[in-house]
C-alpha cells in the first residue's frame, strides 16, 4: 500500500498547477521534511515543550516575539481572536465562545472581509463592520482611515482584523497608529502572503501584533499546519488554550511561553483544543520553514519562469488562446502562465474530468484567464500538463 497508497484507496492522482490550494492537498513537501515529520512520530516529548522550541525558531525567521504552529492559519486566526479577548484571564478563557460579559467585538474594515471571518467569529467575537469600499469598487481613492477606526473603538472592542493583500500593505501602519494608544491587538491574516521571503517579517516590521501564516502553502509544510506569531503575552494566551490542560497543578511545567504569575490559576482545555497540533506538524513544519527561509526568491523564481516557459514552448499555438508569463514583482508571488480564453471554465472543466485530472487556477476566470501556477506542480508533470492542455483544447 504505501508503494503507491493513492490507487490503493481508488483515489486519483492529479496534476495540480492551479497553486498551493487546500483542496488539492496544498504544497508537495520535500523528502527532508517528511523524514523530519517521520522521526518525530517516534518519540514521546512534552508539547508544550516542543512548542516553546517552535516558537524560538519561528521568532528567529519573522522577527516576532513569539510563535506557535497551528493546524492551518483559520486556525491561528480563531486562537487569535481568543487570545485577544481573554488575554490571561482564565475565566474568560473558561467562558469561549460565550463573550458577551467582556470585550468580544472585532472591528473589520469592510474590504477586508471574506470567508475566513468565520474562523475569527468561531472564538465568539461579533465582528463590527466600518470603513467604506470607495478604493476597491474603483468609486474614489481613499482606503483606511484614522478616525474610522477611533469612531469604531469602544470598551467592547478586543481587536482589529486586516486581511493583508500586495494592494493594501499601505494602509497597515494606519491601522497600527490607530489602535496601538488604545491597546487594541492588530490581527493579520497573511495566510497566503508568502512568498516573497521577506513578509515573514514585514507585518511585523510594520507594527502587527499578530500574523496567521499558512504552513502548508508556499512554506511547503505538512498542509494541517500554521503559524500564530506575534506578541508574546498573546501567542503564550494563544498556547494555553490549545495545549491538552488535563494536567495536575502540583506537578505540571509549563512552557515559558505560558506566565502563571499573571495568569493567575490553570485552566481547563480551552476553545482550542480542537486545534492540537501534533508532534509531527511542528516538527514538519519547523524543518520547512528553515527550508523556505534560507532559500533565494530571484534563483526560485528564475527556475519557476524556466519551466513555465518551457510549458508555454510545449502548448505551441492553439486556436483561441493567448499566452503570457506573468513575472512575480505582477503576482506579487511567483511567475505564472496566463492563458486567455473566451469560455475559461469550460476549458477547466474539461481538464478536470480527464482520465488524469487537470488543475488550473480559476481565480481569473471572470477575466477570461486560466492561470498554469508551478507552486505545487511537480516538474516530471510539465509535459504531461501541456499535452493535457492540447488535448482538451483541440478536441
Amino acid at each position: 500500500m504505501t508503494q503507491d497508497i493513492y490507487a490503493a484507496l481508488g483515489v486519483k492522482r492529479r496534476i495540480n498547477a492551479a497553486g498551493t490550494l487546500t483542496r488539492l492537498g496544498g504544497a508537495l513537501m520535500d523528502d527532508e521534511v517528511v523524514a523530519a515529520m517521520a522521526a518525530a512520530a517516534r518519540a514521546s516529548v512534552d508539547i508544550g515543550e516542543l512548542q516553546a522550541a517552535a516558537s524560538r525558531a519561528i521568532a528567529r525567521h519573522t522577527g516576532a516575539q513569539a510563535g506557535i504552529v497551528t493546524t492551518g492559519a483559520a486556525a491561528a486566526l480563531t486562537l487569535a481572536a481568543a487570545a485577544s479577548m481573554t488575554r490571561w484571564d482564565i475565566a474568560r478563557m473558561a467562558a469561549l465562545p460565550h463573550a458577551e460579559g467582556f470585550a468580544n467585538e472585532i472591528l473589520l474594515h469592510r474590504t477586508h472581509y471574506t470567508g475566513y471571518a468565520h474562523a475569527l467569529r468561531a472564538a465568539g467575537a461579533r465582528l463590527v463592520d466600518l470603513g467604506h469600499n470607495d478604493r476597491s469598487t474603483g468609486a474614489g481613492v481613499r482606503g483606511i482611515e484614522p478616525w474610522e477606526i477611533e469612531a469604531a473603538i469602544t470598551p467592547r472592542t478586543a481587536a482589529f482584523a486586516f486581511s493583508a493583500n500586495p494592494s493594501n500593505l499601505s494602509d497597515l501602519p494606519v491601522v497600527v497608529k490607530a489602535c496601538r494608544s488604545k491597546d487594541i491587538p492588530v490581527i493579520v491574516d497573511a495566510a497566503a502572503q508568502l512568498p516573497p521571503r521577506s513578509n515573514l517579517r514585514r507585518f511585523f516590521e510594520l507594527g502587527a501584533d499578530l500574523v496567521a501564516f499558512s504552513g502548508g502553502k508556499a512554506i511547503g509544510g505538512p498542509q494541517a499546519s500554521g503559524i500564530l506569531a506575534g506578541r508574546r503575552d498573546l501567542v503564550g494566551a494563544a498556547l494555553v488554550q490549545q495545549l491538552d490542560m488535563d494536567v495536575s497543578p502540583e506537578t505540571w511545567a509549563p512552557p515559558d511561553l505560558i506566565d502563571l504569575k499573571e495568569m493567575k490559576g490553570i485552566p481547563h482545555h480551552g476553545l482550542g483544543r480542537g486545534f492540537k497540533a501534533g508532534k509531527e506538524e511542528i516538527v514538519g513544519l519547523l524543518a520547512a520553514l528553515e527550508r523556505f527561509a534560507a532559500a533565494d526568491d530571484a534563483v526560485s523564481n528564475a527556475a519557476l519562469e524556466k519551466r513555465l516557459n518551457g510549458i508555454s514552448n510545449a502548448l505551441g499555438e492553439l486556436p483561441g488562446i493567448t499566452k503570457r508569463i506573468a513575472p512575480a514583482r505582477e503576482t506579487g508571488r511567483v511567475p505564472q502562465l496566463y492563458l486567455a480564453i473566451e469560455n475559461p471554465l469550460a476549458l477547466s472543466r474539461r481538464l478536470q474530468a480527464a482520465a488524469t485530472p487537470v488543475h488550473l487556477s480559476e481565480r481569473f476566470a471572470a477575466q477570461g484567464i486560466l492561470i498554469v501556477d508551478p507552486q505545487a506542480l511537480r516538474p516530471e508533470d510539465d509535459a504531461a500538463l501541456a499535452e493535457a492542455v492540447r488535448t482538451a483544447v483541440l478536441a
